[in-house]
């Protein structure tokens, strides 16, 4: 079975903070050079390689609650031979 995730990060409510890019083992977080109505430059989601498990220590780390994980379990189709 392999994991497959993506997160949905809420930009208004991210202070820019840079705990959830630091804790994710698939540098799949970096912070966008735009920035919010707050004015801080929030979290964006670049996962390119499509790494992301949906571990969500993104989420877990993040003060404000910002992010959102979903998880998705893809098991390898096998065909049985008799």
């Amino acid at each position: 079975m392999t994991l497959k995730g993506r997160i949905v990060i809420d930009t208004d409510r991210c202070k820019g903070c840079e705990l959830c890019a630091s804790v994710c083992p698939h540098v799949a977080i970096h912070m966008s050079d735009m920035f919010n109505a707050k004015g801080y430059r929030p979290a964006q989601w670049m996962d390119v390689n499509h790494e992301c498990t949906g571990c969500a220590a993104c989420a877990v780390i993040c003060p404000d609650s910002a992010i959102r994980v979903y998880r998705e379990n893809t098991a390898c189709a096998t065909a049985a031979i008799a």
